[in-house]
């Protein structure tokens, strides 16, 4: 009776051996892919747009499972906003937007990116709302771009005339309802709240997180980015029409800072960078006009002045401004060459601040130039007009040098050793043809006795 037992033991060991084996393997098997995580900081611009489109296709590239996108904005340009909700919704893979840390807002512009996310979430002590469309790039407000309620119903029935009939009303209505168009179709997409989304572009309204969960604007809460992740394990949600199902336990987190590209085009696109490139542009082109030959101050003022107007490019420009900055710098050029003794040039420094306040055509935050910086500019141009036109004075003042015997007596230094009695020299500051009757030498001072055309009589300077 003790053979058969040692007949099967083998059989028993391969068979531990191969369940060993299956759980040793299992962990490898189930090895989560990982999470990409970008962030959003400041106002949403061109650069901040840039760095999350990019971000969206290294991840599907790398083969990360999901994209975190970190946020906290007061908004920013509609332009910009939609370049990223446009990433989003194509994306291969899911985008789980969630604003983080605690205080921090996602507001305007930020409302909508997270009603666009395939997942929204929210950390305690974070609010999100106030979506009504502040000039952030649809069109100019009729005021100063404060929050405007909804149209007054009184009066616009039968027969009645609504309360504000104006051009810029009409325009602020626009506005109004395709902001609340653009949000209730994000939220219809998304299963989330339609009619609060559609409050907050109408009536301005916020709410903190615990709100936004309990009224389906959000999809969780979560106190840090490693919570939210591992709490997405298991959640299956839609990608271009297909279920995916999230395994993010465990999953490695991958931060992707922004790079060169995003600072370089971040510093660009800030209004005060764009208006010192500008004017560092035209002092350069200025002292090029005035001095030619020098070569650098024309290089690098049109450099400049190329980066500045690629960076307003981007940002929502007011035309009336650039071009009184353009005629401001079409004056302040033409000092350099017109005998106004600092007329032309002190009224381009009255075109360009004026300008200058009036160039960013948006009330968004980050997105306005500091009225400090436009004085100090006025002040800096009005002392080089300044300058440049007491140089003209003296200079009209001064005795007129260069008549035919003016240059008589005068005393250069010989370039090079005479060939044939003839020589170069510097007479003046001048190169001049030089011919003597003696011996000339490369060094030696001569002094001037004649003039024939273009060719100086001359002899050495000790001679009597």
């Amino acid at each position: 009776m003790v053979r058969p037992t040692h007949i099967h033991a083998p059989i028993w060991r391969c068979a531990l051996a191969a369940l060993l084996l299956i759980v040793l393997c299992m962990p490898a098997a189930r090895a989560a892919a990982p999470v990409s995580v970008l962030t959003i900081d400041g106002a949403i611009g061109p650069a901040n747009a840039d760095y999350v489109v990019r971000g969206i296709a290294r991840a599907a590239r790398d083969g990360s499972q999901l994209v975190v996108l970190q946020v906290d904005t007061p908004g920013g340009l509609d332009t910009a906003m939609r370049e990223i909700i446009k990433a989003i919704l194509t994306a291969p893979l899911p985008v789980a937007s969630y604003v983080t840390p605690g205080g921090a807002r996602a507001a305007s512009a930020g409302t909508y990116i997270l009603y666009a996310s395939h997942i929204a979430a929210m950390a305690p002590g974070t609010n999100i709302g106030a979506a009504t469309p502040v000039q952030v790039g649809i069109g100019p407000g009729p005021d100063s771009g404060g929050p405007r309620p909804p149209p007054d119903k009184e009066g616009a029935g039968k027969g009645g005339a609504a309360r504000d009939d104006s051009a810029a009303g009409s325009m602020a209505r626009k506005q109004m309802n395709d902001a609340a168009a653009y949000i209730r179709s994000l939220a219809q997409m998304r299963g989330r709240n339609a009619d609060w989304g559609e409050r907050s572009v109408r009536e301005s309204l916020s709410l903190p997180a615990e709100e936004a969960l309990r009224l389906q604007v959000i999809d969780l809460m979560a106190p840090d980015v490693a919570v939210l992740v591992a709490a997405l394990d298991g959640r299956k949600v839609q990608v271009q029409g297909r279920e995916v199902t999230l395994n993010t336990r465990g999953a490695p987190l991958n931060a992707a800072q922004p790079d060169w590209r995003t600072r370089a085009l971040s510093a660009l696109t800030n209004p005060s960078i764009a208006l010192i490139l500008m004017t560092l542009g035209i002092y350069g082109l200025m002292f090029e006009f005035m001095s030619p030959g020098a070569v650098a101050p024309g290089v690098i003022g049109a450099l400049c002045l190329l980066l500045g107007l690629y960076g307003l490019q981007l940002l929502p420009v007011n035309y009336a401004g650039l071009a009184f900055i353009l005629l401001g710098i079409a004056f302040m050029i033409g000092e350099a060459f017109l005998p106004s003794f600092g007329v032309l040039g002190l009224g381009g420094v009255v075109a360009f601040v004026a300008g200058a306040l009036m160039l960013i055509d948006t009330d968004l935050p980050d997105y306005g130039v500091p009225l400090g910086l436009i004085a100090a500019v006025a002040i800096v141009s009005a002392v080089l007009i300044g300058a440049t036109a007491s140089i003209a004075l003296k200079t009209r003042r001064r005795a007129v040098y260069g008549g035919p015997d003016d240059i008589l007596g005068s005393v250069g230094e010989v370039l090079d050793d005479s060939i044939g009695g003839e020589a170069w020299a510097n007479v003046r500051g001048e190169t001049w043809r030089v011919a003597s009757g003696a011996a000339l030498r490369r060094g030696q001072t001569v002094r001037v006795v004649g003039q024939r055309g273009v060719l100086l009589d001359v002899v050495p300077a000790n001679h009597q």
